[in-house]
C-alpha cells in the first residue's frame, strides 16, 4: 500500500540512521514524511517522489536529521519539530496527533489510543491509521502494542520496533 502524498509541494532528502536510510520529506508547513528505504510497508509512490525537490540543505530537513542523530545517540526526550500531517484523513490525523502525546519509554494499546481520541469502538480503524503513519520514528507509532502488551506490526519492520523501544527504555543497544 502506498501512503498518500501530502498535497503541498515537497522537499526531500535522505539520511542514514542506525536502523537504515530514511527518506525525509517536508512541506512549507512541516515535516510530512520519514520512510525507511528498505523494509517499509507503506511508502510514497516512486513517481510522486520523483517530482519532489531534493534539497539536503533545507532547514527543516537538516534540523530533523540533527534531531534524529541525537535521538539515536540516546537523547530520547522527544521531538520538537513542526509536522504536516495533512495527507491523512481527519481520523488519521487525530490518531497521529495522539501518538505524538505518548512519552518516550511508554507504550499504549490500540484501544487506549481509540479512547484517547474519543472513538473507543474504533480499535481496528486506529490500527489502520497507526499503520499508515507517514512520519516513522518521529510520530511514534512504535509505542503502540497489542491489548495484551504483545508486539504487533510496525510498517518499518518488527526488528526496528524492538530496537526503538529498547533505545527509549534505556536497554542495552540493539541498534
Amino acid at each position: 500500500m502506498k501512503t498518500p502524498a501530502p498535497r503541498a509541494p515537497m522537499v526531500c532528502t535522505d539520511v542514514d540512521t542506525p536502523l537504515g536510510r530514511l527518506l525525509l520529506a517536508a512541506t512549507g508547513t512541516g515535516l510530512a514524511g520519514a520512510w525507511f528505504h528498505e523494509g517499509q510497508r507503506d511508502t510514497p509512490a516512486p513517481d510522486a517522489v520523483a517530482r519532489w525537490t531534493r534539497d539536503a540543505t533545507h532547514p527543516l530537513l537538516q534540523r530533523t536529521a540533527q534531531v534524529l542523530e541525537r535521538y539515536f545517540a540516546g537523547d530520547t526526550a522527544g521531538f520538537d519539530l513542526p509536522l504536516d500531517l495533512s495527507a491523512g484523513t481527519g481520523f488519521q490525523q487525530a490518531v497521529w496527533q495522539a501518538l505524538c502525546l505518548i512519552e518516550p519509554g511508554r507504550t499504549v494499546s490500540y484501544g487506549e489510543v481509540a479512547r484517547a481520541i474519543g472513538r473507543p469502538s474504533a480499535v481496528r480503524a486506529v490500527g489502520a491509521a497507526v499503520g499508515a503513519n507517514p512520519v516513522s520514528v518521529i510520530v511514534p507509532c512504535h509505542r503502540v502494542m497489542g491489548a495484551n502488551g504483545s508486539l504487533t506490526g510496525y510498517s518499518g519492520g518488527l526488528h526496528r520496533k524492538v530496537a526503538l523501544l529498547a533505545l527509549e527504555s534505556g536497554e542495552p543497544r540493539l541498534i
